[in-house]
């Protein structure tokens, strides 16, 4: 899954842009440098809109300052993505370097056209911990097909006045605070179809942070068979937490519906909700610039005290074509795009996104906005989905948007909704096997 709607902005100076290209690995990937002797061309496929001409010259930048290579860039739409990288990957001269959203990485590793780099992860994050969200999709059977390269998540954004009218003036630090604090703005606000925190019954990119905040998992996978898990004890309760918190604070009309019909951002910005759970305050201020200034921003906290709720990132990683003729220059590319100077100066720097890693996250929190720094607190604890091609179906046929609608409606009880959403994940993320 891509987020293409997070948008804050950090400005920050532009680092010297340098990398090694060092390293080994199984097929020779790691000697950029030194094997390249003329001006050598790597194609590269990215996504409208993701990333600044500012922050890709930078990536091309290191890029070229390491091997002495040039870089064609080349900007692919949205419509139909997933059907033109299958097919351009399948041809005998293929781009050299793809950006794939970070859940879709699966589909194109299940199939051999992605070249498998794990032998050039260790050299690629260099001591960096990558964020388990990005690269988790990316980590088919044990094997890395993907570096990431951005990623997009979620925090709490409520309106600081509306707060402060129902006597909170401090963002909360514990679930329990979070709760006292809402049932005093729904106390203070007792309007029909006004909601203490709007929370759409189909949002299930919010409603997982409840079962993994539980320790409960979507799917468990066992000598390459995944099964459904949202039947555990684990998962029911947090599925349980969810349907409590939603029914609590969010008002009847938004159980079967999700974050577009209505539009939430429209709603806070209105004064509907007092709360929302959302990628970037952008939206909001666009709807109604006067709430600058009025807005606040915190991770959702956790059930335990001191820890938040793990996140779902959207984001996008780059993978290089298993057919590709410079594959020593396309993990150079890779390096260079998540080295700790690019993340740093580029991808955090001038675009805004979520750095790749929880060292980039605590180095570069503190040059951004506080409203952008929680979004970022938030992204040090992310949990992956199923690493296989049939995650895509469960994202394409919306039936997890219904499971969760179920549940938040009342049409069927938690335990029946979850049986019954366990045996499609049971098909449909076998179903490639």
């Amino acid at each position: 899954m891509h987020t293409r709607s997070l948008a804050w902005c950090a400005c920050a100076a532009a680092a010297a842009l340098s990398l090694s290209a060092c390293g080994s690995g199984s097929t020779d990937h790691g000697t950029a440098a030194a094997r390249t002797t003329g001006p050598r061309t790597l194609t590269v496929w990215l996504m409208d809109g993701d990333l600044s001409t500012q922050a890709t010259d930078a990536i091309n930048a290191a890029f070229e300052k390491a091997t002495g290579a040039r870089v064609d860039i080349q900007i692919q739409q949205w419509a139909n993505i997933n059907t033109k990288i299958s097919t351009a990957l399948a041809q005998s001269d293929p781009p050299d370097v793809v950006e794939i959203g970070n859940t879709d990485v699966p589909l194109f590793a299940a199939t051999g056209a992605l070249s498998d780099i794990t032998a050039d992860e260790s050299s690629m994050s260099a001591g960096q911990t990558w964020l388990p969200g990005l690269v988790g999709p990316a980590t088919v059977d044990g094997k890395v097909y993907a570096a990431p390269l951005f990623a997009g998540n979620r925090a709490v954004i409520y309106n600081k006045r509306i707060w402060a009218a129902a006597g909170v003036t401090t963002a909360p630090t514990s679930f329990a605070q979070l709760t006292a604090d809402l049932d005093r703005i729904r106390a203070k606000n007792p309007q029909p179809g006004f909601s203490a925190f709007n929370f759409p019954g189909q949002y299930w990119y919010g409603a997982l942070q409840f079962v993994w905040d539980a320790g409960g998992e979507l799917a468990t996978e066992s000598n390459g068979r995944w099964t459904g898990a949202l039947g555990t004890p684990a998962a029911q309760q947090g599925l349980q937490a969810w349907k409590s918190f939603q029914n609590t604070y969010s008002s009847p009309a938004s159980r079967n519906v999700d974050t577009k019909t209505p539009d939430q951002a429209a709603m806070f910005a209105s004064g509907k909700t007092a709360t929302i759970l959302d990628t970037s305050i952008n939206t909001v201020l666009k709807d109604n610039p006067a709430l600058k200034g009025q807005i606040g921003t915190f991770p959702f906290p956790g059930a335990v005290p001191g820890h938040d709720q793990p996140v779902f990132l959207g984001g996008s990683d780059l993978g290089v074509a298993a057919k590709s003729r410079n594959q020593d220059l396309a993990v150079a590319y890779l390096k260079a795009a998540t080295s700790p100077a690019v993340q740093s100066s580029a991808i955090v720097g001038i675009d805004g996104w979520t750095p790749v890693s929880t060292q980039l996250i605590d180095s570069t929190q503190g040059s951004l906005p506080p409203t952008s720094a929680a979004f970022f607190e938030a992204a040090k604890d992310s949990v992956s989905t199923p690493a296989t091609p049939g995650w895509a179906t469960i994202e394409s046929d919306t039936s997890i948007n219904t499971f969760f609608a179920d549940i938040a409606t009342g049409r069927t009880s938690v335990a029946q909704a979850a049986a019954g959403f366990d045996a499609h994940l049971d098909q449909a993320l076998n179903a490639s096997q």
